[in-house]
């Protein structure tokens, strides 16, 4: 296991993350944040995986090292995972600026870690070269790109991570199928009885018995990325994260807010404000859209703030049942994040913004 504790450059005493404050955090360069895995929760989720491999007579081990998010690099071997997971200061922090903190939970790095699995050992065994792997999933030399539509019902593929992953891109098609094959104590035979991503598991099932005990082909480990590499501020990586994933969410949702709402007029003074509605469902809200849509949080929060700060520069008040009122927020607010996630844009062609 690689560890960046010898990597990193300190002043004097390393930093006490236990006791800092946000500004002080917020201050400070990510390659001076004291991190390594040993001895934290990551140590034994590394465990794991190496553990579910070895049962499956997979000799290969991805080195693991703390990067500025979950990747791994093309043709390379190894796992980046995010330096925010090594410290519960940082968990938190990751959580009060995203939300949530991708991985934060041992059932979810470990989704994750076999998942970027996946990547490393097809890199490793050379597997995206092979005919019939681009003939089940397809070529691997397909760009990415920025969104991607998928099919929720579709029976060709695995459903391992949120948002239908699998559909992204044929490399992700292979590491999702690889990810559930390795899961420990899942059926999936019979989970994915009469389904077509059945081949693809049974042809994994394969592809990894013809490697059972085999030292890997390729054993590229260039470590990009990595903790001792990334001189800005937290501050700095705070503001292009949430940057990149952010919207500049225009104010469009007059017609949907004033349809459901009324005018804070004198008569209505004694009705509850829509915006004070929106934030007592705020988390119901966010729950459900996220979970369906498979939508980061974070946007779905930015873009449920920006309507609730509308609703107090409209002045607008509920007069209908609550019941229904939350109905239709999550109606509307889902239609967006959907149109988002096909288009990547809140507003469709008929706003006069095309399609990525």
């Amino acid at each position: 296991m690689t560890t960046h504790s010898e990597n990193t450059p300190f002043a004097g005493n390393p930093l006490d993350l236990d006791n800092m404050s946000d500004e002080d955090l917020l201050k400070t360069r990510v390659c001076d944040l004291p991190l390594k895995m040993e001895g934290t929760w990551l140590e034994a989720c590394l465990a794991q995986l190496y553990k579910e491999l070895a049962e499956k007579g997979i000799v290969f081990k991805p080195e693991c090292y703390l990067a500025d998010e979950w990747l791994t690099p093309e043709h390379e071997t190894c796992i980046g995972i995010p330096f925010y997971l090594a410290h519960p200061s940082l968990i938190r922090l990751e959580k009060k600026f995203m939300i949530d903190a991708e991985g934060g939970s041992k059932e979810w790095c470990m989704k994750l870690l076999r998942h970027e699995t996946g990547h490393a050992i097809s890199y490793a065994y050379g597997f995206h070269k092979k005919k019939k792997w681009q003939r089940l999933f397809g070529p691997s030399s397909v760009e990415y790109g920025d969104t991607y539509k998928y099919r929720p019902y579709s029976k060709n593929y695995v459903r391992h991570l949120d948002g239908y992953y699998a559909q992204y891109h044929p490399d992700e098609d292979f590491v999702e199928t690889f990810a559930v094959w390795l899961t420990p104590g899942l059926d999936w035979r019979t989970k994915y009885k009469g389904w077509k991503a059945l081949d693809k598991l049974e042809y994994v099932d394969t592809l990894m018995g013809e490697i059972r005990g085999q030292e890997p082909v390729v054993k590229n480990r260039h470590k990009y990325w990595r903790l001792s590499t990334l001189r800005f501020s937290l501050r700095s990586y705070y503001k292009k994260k949430r940057h990149f994933w952010a919207e500049d969410f225009p104010d469009f949702h007059d017609a949907f807010l004033k349809n459901v709402f009324v005018e804070s007029i004198l008569e209505h003074h004694t009705l509850p404000q829509a915006s004070a509605i929106i934030n007592k469902y705020h988390k119901s809200i966010l729950e459900s859209v996220s979970r369906y849509s498979g939508e980061k949080k974070f946007v779905i929060s930015d873009l449920l703030k920006d309507i609730q700060k509308r609703c107090q520069a409209l002045k607008l008040a509920v007069q209908a049942d609550e019941a229904q009122i939350v109905i239709h927020l999550c109606g509307y607010v889902t239609s967006l994040i959907m149109n988002y996630l096909y288009t990547g844009r809140f507003r469709g062609e008929k706003e006069g913004r095309g399609k990525k």
